[in-house]
């Protein structure tokens, strides 16, 4: 019989989608940051639609990681919660003293590719264990951003 956590899902198989939302939750949290600063620093005649854009990307971002942590304390494993830990493991580097709009449009879009490939991975891994919270969430992610994707891609166009 297979040791199960407290909402009867395998251990072990737990555990493997912990880490790798604990992977995804070091990555947003950079993305988080990132975000933050291209809202406080974009300049040019964009400037209004991309500040309220970038402050509407960003308190998404940070729903998102309060989510991510809850998920993985409900799977029974303990949220990354430093910094030095997100810098370690994070895939998205930190975009210093970006002004220009497109510059972080393209940084944006980026670090989605990369949220987007993790998110697709914690999907097959939480499917195959039966984990279906951990599925509609990142399914919820997936459907968000690819239309993201598509809306700031037009957007550069």
């Amino acid at each position: 019989m297979k040791n199960l956590n407290n909402i009867g899902l395998d251990v072990t198989s737990s555990q493997q989608t912990a880490e790798e939302l604990n992977d995804l939750l070091s990555n947003y949290q950079m993305f988080y940051m990132n975000l933050r600063g291209f809202h406080w620093n974009i300049r040019g005649k964009r400037f209004f639609e991309l500040h309220l854009k970038f402050e509407e990307l960003y308190n998404d971002a940070l729903i998102k990681v309060d989510e991510i942590a809850e998920r993985v304390l409900t799977l029974s494993a303990t949220p990354l919660h430093t910094f030095k830990k997100y810098l370690e493991i994070s895939e998205i580097e930190g975009a210093e003293n970006i002004t220009d709009g497109e510059a972080a449009i393209s940084s944006i879009l980026e670090a989605l590719t990369v949220l987007l490939k993790k998110e697709r991975a914690i999907l097959s891994i939480a499917g195959d264990a039966n984990d279906e919270g951990t599925v509609a969430l990142m399914s919820d992610y997936i459907v968000q951003q690819e239309k993201l994707v598509w809306m700031l891609s037009a957007y550069q166009n």
